[in-house]
C-alpha cells in the first residue's frame, strides 16, 4: 500500500528522523514536527487577523522619504536582530515607543511570530481588552477566558501587550498593569509591548507647540502618566527600548499596506 501524501517521508510520520554525526547516530525533531508545532502556537496566540501574516519580509519601508526610510529601515533591524538572538538574558523584553501608524504592531508581531517559530508560547493581548477583561472576571457570570486572562498574562513565556497605556489611567488600572509587569520583570518572562505615549529617555521631548496654552506651548502626556511610574520603571528595567521615526501616518497613506 502506498504511503500516504499526508505523512512525512522523512521521518514516516514519527517527528523524528535518524541522523549520523561523525559516526554517532542518533536521532532529532523532523522538520515536519517543528513546523506542526509551531503552526499550533501561532493558533493560540490569538494574534489578531489584521496582523496574522505580518512578518519581517512584509514590512514596507517607505519610498518617497529617504529619512524615513533610513531611520524605519535600522529599526527593523533592531527588531529583527532581537528575534534572532531571543531569549536574550539582559533584557528579555523589547519596547516600542511612536506615533500611531509607525509600524509598531506590525513589527511586535512579526518578532512573536519569529519567537513562536522557535517552540516558545506566546499570546497576543490589546492592552485595554486584556484589562476589561480582567475587570470584567470579577463577576460571577464571566466566561472561562475572562478569568483566566489575568493568569495567561502572567504565566505566558512570551507576552505582546499592545497599544500600552491606551485605558482611561484609574488606580485600579495603574495597579493591574504594575503588578503584570512586575511580576515577569521579577520572573525575567519577556514582555514586548507598543506604545504611542512618548518617554524623555527614549528621546521624546514632551514640549510641543500648541495654540490653546499661553505662551504657544503645551506639554504631551508622558508613559509614565499613563501606567504609572512603578511600571513604567520597570518596563524600562526588562526590556530594550526602541524608538519609531518621526514620519506619516501608514493608516492614512493612500495604496499602503497597513501596518
Amino acid at each position: 500500500m502506498a504511503m500516504s501524501e499526508s505523512v512525512c517521508a522523512g521521518c514516516g510520520g514519527s517527528g523524528w528522523k535518524i541522523i549520523e554525526r561523525d559516526g554517532v547516530t542518533g536521532a532529532e525533531r523532523c522538520e515536519c514536527a517543528v513546523a506542526a508545532r509551531a503552526g499550533e502556537l501561532e493558533g493560540g496566540a490569538d494574534i489578531p487577523p489584521l496582523y496574522r501574516q505580518a512578518s519581517f519580509d512584509n514590512f514596507v519601508l517607505p519610498q518617497d522619504n529617504p529619512t524615513s526610510h533610513g531611520a524605519l529601515g535600522q529599526v527593523l533591524l533592531a527588531v529583527k536582530a532581537y528575534a534572532k538572538h531571543f531569549p536574550v538574558t539582559e533584557r528579555p523584553g523589547l519596547l516600542l515607543l511612536g506615533n500611531t501608524g509607525t509600524g509598531k504592531t506590525h513589527l511586535a508581531v512579526a518578532a512573536l511570530r519569529s519567537i513562536l517559530a522557535k517552540g516558545f508560547e506566546g499570546v497576543f493581548f490589546d492592552y485595554q481588552n486584556l484589562l476589561e477583561r480582567i475587570r470584567s472576571s470579577y463577576d460571577a457570570a464571566s466566561g472561562t477566558s475572562d478569568r483566566e486572562a489575568y493568569r495567561t498574562a502572567l504565566d505566558t513565556e512570551v507576552l505582546l501587550l499592545d497599544d500600552l497605556g491606551a485605558h482611561r489611567v484609574t488606580d485600579w488600572v495603574e495597579d493591574t498593569v504594575t503588578a503584570i509587569i512586575t511580576y515577569r520583570c521579577n520572573r525575567r518572562k519577556p514582555l514586548i509591548a507598543t506604545t504611542n505615549w512618548p518617554d524623555p529617555d527614549a528621546g521624546f521631548s514632551l514640549v510641543q507647540r500648541s495654540e490653546r496654552t499661553p505662551g504657544g506651548v503645551g506639554y504631551r502626556t508622558a508613559l509614565a502618566e499613563r501606567i504609572g511610574s512603578r511600571a513604567r520603571s520597570r518596563l524600562f528595567e526588562m526590556c530594550k527600548v526602541i524608538r519609531m521615526p518621526e514620519m506619516e501616518d501608514y493608516r492614512v497613506r493612500p495604496m499602503r499596506q497597513p501596518l
